[in-house]
């Protein structure tokens, strides 16, 4: 079973570059903008590819005559070859695939243990681009050179992702700042990356058979596209940051505008650890953070109809007590009163009035089941149940990983009514499930446990119950005094 899961894997990631590029050799497909940078991209994937099938056929070779002992020893040499090679290859193509690369190592905790803590690098330390390259962008941007626009600069990146990287400043009036800058033609990657967007709503369709991909693509595409423009990711935090000022455990860094642009992001310097840090903090420690963020992310769902849809590890910084800081807030969704309202129907007839029927007529209505699917209420309330397991009763959970892997093949289940008859949702539900997916992943990896149930009746307004934690207390008081008099 692993060796058929990385073969899936390799073959998954590089395939739609290779399929990108037959496409548009054969003209039927739209022409990239700069067509020696995306073959490019495209013979990086293909090459990579090739490696990896001459390796497991080599493999393959060697284990006809080797003794069980040795088969083992190959087995492993072969895996952490592959590991090292996907998380090479995804982290130097940045972009889209760099994005896929890291999604999966925190959602899909059943991925063999080398893959996923090679592909787990890309989360916080991808290859960055060059001092001097860095220092072009942010003299084409700001006007001038980063050791004279800044008073202090160092050029040795804090951290490298997919889209930017993260150098570390000092402005002239003695603030330190985070300044993300922009990697040069990563926009051109990505829109070529997302020429594929097809693609991947073709293979959800083999999953969800009545499923229009269409709106889905174009939800991905857009706010992928989105991410590209630091302008909209100044607005994005600037507006989570105004939300939660002064909120005792949840952190938000400022923008600094003057000395941000649509490829340079200028921030307050944020501290505390990294997640693979805080992983080995006592139990109560890691209990307290993922407190934190649970809260953060279903009180700005529920009560600021915001939702940042990027997950994954390298996007928080912690320190004790719970308190959390959030970084990256260029994939945030915004939904309407009435895409909300939905959400709320669900846990209403789900969990807080368990009804069958009306939570099949929410279903209906919201778009993520057929109208008239050939299936009972009670077989659909079935099926939706795993996802809010957690919050279906009044007790301790402890989210571990085999619960995270059994919502994930849960999810694409294809004998599952919900597959089955699905419709998607639409746009709605794509980084919903992206983020509860990432939430899984995570949670799971610290074993974290409490009463969810009443963190949550706390948060959904249809109930908004008193605070049943220490950190409840905290963010009650918060409330009751930014209502009172809310901060300038």
């Amino acid at each position: 079973m692993g060796r058929a899961r990385r073969v899936v894997l390799g073959g998954a990631l590089v395939g739609m570059g290779v399929l990108a590029a037959r496409r548009r050799r054969d003209g039927s497909g739209p022409r990239p903008l700069l067509p020696d940078r995306s073959l490019a991209r495209n013979a990086q994937l293909a090459g990579m590819s090739g490696r990896l099938t001459g390796a497991y056929a080599a493999n393959r070779a060697r284990r006809v005559f080797a003794s069980p002992e040795r088969r083992v020893e190959l087995d492993a040499a072969l895996q952490l070859r592959t590991a090292e090679e996907v998380a090479a290859t995804l982290g130097n193509l940045k972009g889209a695939m760099m994005k896929l690369g890291q999604m999966v190592s925190y959602v899909d905790e059943t991925l063999p243990e080398p893959l996923r803590d090679s592909l787990a690098q890309l989360q916080q330390d991808a290859p960055p681009m060059s001092a001097e390259l860095a220092a072009s962008v942010v003299e084409q941007e700001l006007g001038g050179p980063p050791d004279r626009v800044f008073a202090e600069w160092d050029p040795a990146p804090l951290a490298a992702a997919s889209i930017g990287q993260v150098h570390r400043a000092r402005t002239h009036d003695g603030a330190p700042v985070a300044v993300k800058v922009q990697y040069p033609g990563v926009d051109t990657a990505l829109r070529s990356d997302l020429e594929t967007t097809d693609v991947v709503a073709n293979a959800m369709r083999l999953i969800f058979p009545n499923l229009d991909p269409r709106p889905l693509a174009e939800e991905i595409r857009s706010r992928l596209v989105e991410e590209l423009d630091y302008r909209q990711e100044a607005t994005n935090q600037s507006a989570f940051a105004d939300a939660y000022r002064g909120h005792p455990f949840i952190a938000i860094p400022a923008v600094i505008p003057r000395l941000s642009t649509g490829r340079v992001l200028t921030t307050e310097l944020a501290e505390g650890v990294r997640f693979t840090e805080m992983e080995t903090w006592p139990q109560d420690e890691r209990d307290l953070a993922a407190e934190a963020i649970y809260r953060f992310v279903f009180r700005s769902l529920y009560r600021l109809h915001l939702f940042n849809g990027d997950p994954h590890p390298g996007n928080y910084l912690f320190r004790p007590g719970g308190r959390v800081t959030f970084l990256d807030f260029g994939l945030v969704k915004r939904f309407d009163p009435r895409e909300v309202g939905y959400f709320e129907r669900f846990i209403r007839h789900m969990v807080l009035d368990p009804d069958p029927a009306q939570m099949r007529d929410a279903l209906e209505d919201s778009g993520a089941v057929l109208p008239g699917a050939p299936v009972t209420d009670q077989e659909l309330y079935d099926a939706m149940a795993p996802f809010y397991e957690l919050v279906l009763h009044d007790g301790v959970f402890t989210w571990t990983p085999e619960y995270a892997s059994r919502i994930v093949r849960t999810l694409f289940d294809r004998s599952s009514p919900i597959t089955r008859h699905t419709s998607g949702g639409g746009a709605m539900f794509v980084f919903i499930q992206r983020i509860n997916l990432g939430l899984y992943g995570l949670f799971a990896r610290l074993r974290a446990t409490g009463n969810w149930r009443r963190v949550a009746d706390e948060i959904w307004p249809m109930v908004a119950a008193p605070p049943s934690t220490e950190l409840g207390r905290q963010e009650a008081a918060w409330a009751a005094a930014w209502e009172a008099a809310p901060p300038a």
